[in-house]
């Protein structure tokens, strides 16, 4: 299995936990700007050769904000008979999406990123690898026949859900997606990279202030993940809700491995701008953010 050295913990722990089974994780570093390694990428399904089984990549990485060339990636996975499974967890919400265009076999992604409900997540697949999936829980409308020596499973998708419904998430899913499709995702996209280059440019400015990934906001959607040097994240998250009731957030943003492999301890300090934020208040985030460092290093 490769993925990369930004994977979220939720696309990095189920594969480690696979360990005791035979499976041997590998992961791709990042360049210096965190931009995805394309030709790191193709030496090591070269280097895997036949055992290559599953490439899982994020689509767009919760840290930084950097896409991968899922596309690019996908057709190297599969001149190796790889299944290509993306993490669109942060990549739906905020672009178009087009499974056919990305090439993936698997694209899941979570609805409470997307102005739904917590606790609903989705998983698209094609069919053939859907249906050999089995269960994580059993039982119940997963199963089509059961005796004392053997069982039988429904098809898609009653197999793989098992145990009652979140029915209330599921309507809340539903509102949450027609509302979504009255709009232009490209629109959403040019609106959070709008409100990303005014927090970049305007705080960039500090000694020891390090934005995470690519100079260009462009490059990062609407994320913009912050290293400070001598000071505390966490205090500093704190204060930016108690001064300018700006919310944040401080941490490892469950990216351990990215920050671990960095020495880095404290995580970083992130704002995640959306569509229905406005430039209005990423100025706020700039003026609240200044005041702060330029208190603090006095």
């Amino acid at each position: 299995v490769i993925t990369s050295d930004r994977e979220h913990n939720s696309n990095l722990v189920p594969w480690l936990q696979q360990a005791t089974s035979g499976v041997k994780l590998q992961t791709v570093k990042s360049q210096s700007d965190n931009q995805f390694d394309l030709e790191a990428f193709e030496e090591a399904c070269a280097n895997a050769g036949e055992s290559l089984r599953v490439v899982s990549l994020v689509h767009v990485g919760n840290l930084d904000g950097v896409e991968i060339p899922v596309a690019k990636a996908a057709k190297i996975a599969h001149d190796y008979d790889a299944i290509v499974h993306v993490d669109g967890a942060q990549s739906a919400p905020h672009i178009p999406i087009d499974v056919d265009e990305l090439g993936c076999d698997l694209f899941s992604f979570s609805l409470h990123k997307m102005l739904g409900p917590t606790g609903v997540g989705a998983l698209w697949g094609h069919e053939e690898i859907l249906s050999q999936l089995e269960p994580i829980c059993a039982g119940g409308g997963t199963v089509a026949n059961a005796t004392a020596e053997q069982y039988s499973l429904r098809p898609i998708p009653d197999r793989l859900e098992g145990g009652l419904g979140h029915y209330a998430g599921i309507c809340g899913t539903e509102a949450a997606l027609d509302l979504l499709g009255q709009y232009n995702m490209h629109d959403f996209s040019e609106q959070e990279v709008r409100l990303n280059r005014i927090m970049s440019e305007g705080i960039g400015h500090h000694p020891g202030v390090e934005i995470i990934g690519p100079k260009d906001a462009s490059k990062r959607g609407g994320i913009c993940s912050i290293m400070l040097k001598d000071l505390d994240i966490q205090n500093v998250g704190i204060l930016m809700d108690e001064v300018g009731k700006v919310f944040v957030r401080s941490g490892l943003h469950c990216v351990n491995q990215w920050f671990d492999a960095r020495g880095i301890e404290d995580g970083s300090l992130r704002a995640s701008a959306y569509a229905y934020n406005t430039e209005e208040e990423a100025r706020i985030f700039v003026d609240t953010f200044n005041e702060i460092i330029d208190g603090l290093t006095e």
